[in-house]
């Protein structure tokens, strides 16, 4: 069991493969926080870590004693105003004004394994052995009121996951207005802040700051996750890709997020990560419990590289479910960028005959099909099929589609309606609103509001009638617009603030339930493109579509900076047609396909407009990906060289096999550079002692020399290295021993 009690010292000692996280119970009862970071060995105490010697003109706890202040005191779960003056985890409002709580231990529970959140996304094992998880009761006599707090240790990967149920026993109402997911407070602040920025068609850019005094965040308030993904990393200063110590820090969840660092006075850093407590109030009724979604804590001695590996395995296998979890998954062509609204039965016939001649194996259908859908001002919310455009529906569609050989996939937008719908006349306050006040639009719609059971059970019977009419074996899921105007119409008064959250349990609800009932499908979530890529959607849909910006060279950056948390099945990645729809760059085909690969990867244009010569490079380019997609999508991948270092002119990385037998690297150079000298492209996790043939390479090298000598590029590419924009090259490397 990697989780040890010391009954004398009361101290909680949980240890995995290689990270050890240490806690104790402090002198006024509650937890305090001793150590996190690489393993150490069990002992019977480790009392020596915590530092006890209260500072001058501090607030002490107890009357009479100057030692002990929470002020100076590394905690587990904190709360404000007894003494620390530090952003606590939690906050509860109580009728007679006050916020002052005591929650102090009351016990603990160690048992194998790792529980189910309740309506919740979440990590998980499918062996007890895989990890062990202990729940610590605190309660306030005074309120009647508990907090769990859940720890859970992976024994072979450097994971540990955390959340907090609240439970409200006694007869008084409790409002949370704050109810974090974690805290970690750290022993200095030598830190620098590692998150992932951007905004639509730019999304997850990797941003670097050094931590200062005072409070540094990111956070989202547009009811999803959006383009602040919810994730940062804590690295020590000279720490990079592969060497050096990081601490990374990813919530399961859709909504709006908060997550900060607070360095104070002693120069000591406090990390919390949770619900974004802005415009939040949850209001707790006797019997009634409120669970936090989950932080996933990431711990490496070796670098970004390795702590995104962590977070690879584990989402991948761990947090995406179903069928489709380890299935390659299928090389498809999206009609969207070839003909946006503008198609009909016979065009997207003629486009997947097209796409089944190249090689494709999924054609999807995407905005357009449904109500009067000519543009993006209408039929939002009337999921049935407009007869104008397919006069046999989507069964007859399906059922000619598949007599081409094609699977079939479907674009739907669940979460939203158009003013000009049935759905709208029918229903005007199932939108997200406020009354009497204006109500904003985004893309000429409106959110509905899915803090109510009766609009997700609506949409459930259209969506999950259109599924079980049809084969359909691909379901994009979009959401185009963030939450304005907060309120629904059917909550009162009191939990208004609880909007935001609810409609975010609404939408996994219809996901749960969908997922459920079409196993088989395979879905895959959209926000905008990557505006809601974050792992509570992978629990439903195991990949998502990265960006709108279909652009290889802008792609570079995206895919970079996505890798730091999600694996490459998560990652839709697509070629799409020139001059490319978002920046308007001219990129080789070759270029495209060599960034698209390294994805769940498939086309976005339209092939009947194709040249011959294109057709041909599409159909070597599906060969390959279904040659080596197993590898791609399952292998261990390594990233080189940063788009966002040095100029950002080249880009690299690469994947290996787990047997380290079979390799592929990609690198991407953005400018030509004349007479830039010789370059060499260093590669990583191969086995030193294997011998490597490289594709179109006539010598053999050993992994040794491939990772510290590297390949020597000009005699790898034939021509200039140096000549030409928005080039690229694919090295695919196979073991000899």
């Amino acid at each position: 069991m990697p989780i040890f009690f010391n009954k004398e010292s009361n101290e909680f000692h949980l240890q995995s493969k290689n990270t050890s996280y240490i806690f104790t119970i402090l002198k006024n009862n509650q937890l305090g926080h001793l150590y996190y970071g690489k393993k150490l060995r069990h002992r019977e105490s480790f009392s020596h870590l915590y530092t006890s010697e209260a500072k001058s003109n501090v607030a002490c706890v107890f009357e009479g004693d100057l030692t002990f202040s929470l002020d100076t005191s590394k905690q587990e779960f904190p709360a404000y105003g007894t003494t620390d003056f530090r952003e606590p985890a939690f906050q509860i409002l109580q009728e007679n004004g006050s916020r002052i709580t005591n929650f102090v231990y009351k016990g603990h529970h160690i048992f194998k394994g790792k529980p189910k959140l309740e309506g919740l996304p979440a990590t998980y094992v499918e062996r007890a052995h895989e990890a062990a998880t202990v729940e610590i009761s605190l309660v306030d006599e005074l309120l009647d009121a508990e907090i769990i707090l859940q720890y859970t240790i992976y024994e072979q990967l450097n994971v540990i996951t955390r959340t907090a149920k609240f439970m409200n026993r006694g007869n008084e109402p409790l409002n949370l207005t704050r109810a974090m997911s974690a805290c970690v407070d750290f022993v200095d602040s030598d830190f620098e802040m590692v998150h992932l920025s951007g905004s639509w068609a730019r999304e997850r850019h990797v941003k670097t700051r050094l931590l200062e005094t005072g409070i540094q965040s990111i956070s989202s308030t547009r009811g999803a996750s959006g383009q602040q993904n919810p994730f940062i990393a804590l690295k020590r200063p000279g720490t990079n890709e592969h060497q050096g110590e990081v601490y990374g820090f990813s919530l399961v969840y859709s909504g709006n997020f908060l997550a900060q660092v607070e360095v104070d006075q002693y120069d000591v850093a406090r990390l919390t990560m949770g619900i974004n407590p802005f415009d939040f109030n949850w209001l707790l009724e006797n019997g009634q419990t409120f669970q936090t979604p989950e932080v996933v804590m990431v711990y490496s001695e070796k670098g970004l590289n390795d702590m995104s590996q962590t977070y690879h395995t584990l989402y991948r296998t761990r947090l995406a479910r179903g069928k489709w979890r380890d299935r390659e998954r299928p090389v498809l062509i999206n009609n969207w960028e070839g003909t946006y609204f503008d198609f009909n039965e016979e065009k997207i016939l003629e486009m997947a005959s097209a796409s089944k001649e190249l090689g494709a194996e999924l054609f999807v259908l995407d905005d357009g099909w449904f109500g009067r859908r000519d543009d993006d001002t209408t039929s939002l919310g009337d999921w049935f099929v407009d007869e104008r455009k397919l006069p046999n529906g989507i069964t007859g569609l399906v059922e000619k589609i598949k007599e081409l050989g094609l699977e079939f996939g479907l674009w739907f937008e669940p979460e939203m309606v158009s003013k000009v719908s049935e759905l709208y006349k029918n229903h005007p306050d199932w939108i997200i609103h406020v009354p009497n006040r204006m109500s904003s639009h985004g893309r000429n719609q409106y959110v509905l509001d899915f803090s109510r059971n009766d609009v997700v059970d609506y949409i459930h019977g259209l969506m999950a009638k259109i599924l079980r009419d049809a084969p359909i074996s691909y379901v994009k899921w979009d959401m185009n617009r963030y939450m304005t105007e907060i309120g629904s119409a059917k909550l009162s008064v009191d939990r208004q603030r609880e909007v935001a959250h609810r409609y975010i349990l609404g939408v996994y609800d219809l996901y749960e339930r969908l997922t459920t009932e079409f196993p088989e499908i395979l879905f895959e979530s959209c926000a905008s493109g990557g505006c809601r890529f974050d792992p509570g959607m992978l629990y439903y849909a195991p990949q998502a579509w990265t960006s709108d910006d279909t652009d290889a060279i802008e792609r570079l950056k995206i895919q970079y900076g996505t890798t730091f948390v999600y694996p490459l099945s998560s990652i839709g990645a697509h070629v799409s047609a020139i001059p490319n729809h978002q920046v308007g760059r001219i990129t080789s085909i070759d270029t495209r396909a060599n960034v698209a690969y390294f994805g769940a990867f498939g086309y976005e244009l339209d092939v009947t407009k194709m040249t011959e010569q294109e057709k041909e490079s599409v159909l070597k380019q599906i060969a390959f990906y279904k040659e080596n997609r197993k590898l791609l999508q399952k292998g261990t991948f390594f990233r080189l060289q940063s788009p966002f270092e040095n100029e950002g002119n080249v880009t690299s990385w690469m994947v290996v096999s787990e047997d380290q037998k079979e390799a592929i690297a990609g690198r991407y150079q953005v400018l030509g550079k004349p007479n830039a000298g010789y370059k060499r492209l260093l590669l990583k996790g191969l086995n030193e002692e294997h011998k490597y043939e490289i594709e179109g390479m006539a010598c053999s090298f050993y992994g040794d020399e491939l990772m510290n000598a590297g390949i020597q590029l000009d005699q790898a590419v034939s021509g200039s290295l140096q000549w030409g924009d928005f080039t690229s090259q694919i090295f695919k490397l196979k073991s000899l021993s």
